[in-house]
């Protein structure tokens, strides 16, 4: 997870960009949180992933294979 201040640098530097614009180092800043952020959304989505059955009405399991691959994978390690 993010820090509070990482997030709210994000956010300064997003309304700075609209309303009047970036230097070069800003941009860069703007561009290394952006990758930093993607990096922990993307993280905990997968994470979401490992946990995840589903069912259908019948009470089947249906996940997906890939799902239950992911699952495995994260099993061994």
């Amino acid at each position: 997870m993010l820090s509070k201040e990482k997030l709210n640098r994000i956010n300064e530097l997003a309304k700075k960009s609209k309303n009047e614009g970036l230097t070069v180092k800003e941009q860069s800043e703007q561009k290394k949180l952006r990758e930093e952020y993607l990096k922990n959304v993307r993280s905990s989505f997968k994470n979401q992933f490992k946990t995840m059955t589903v069912v259908d009405p019948e009470g089947n399991d249906v996940t997906p294979k890939k799902v239950k691959d992911l699952q495995e994978r994260n099993k061994k390690h």
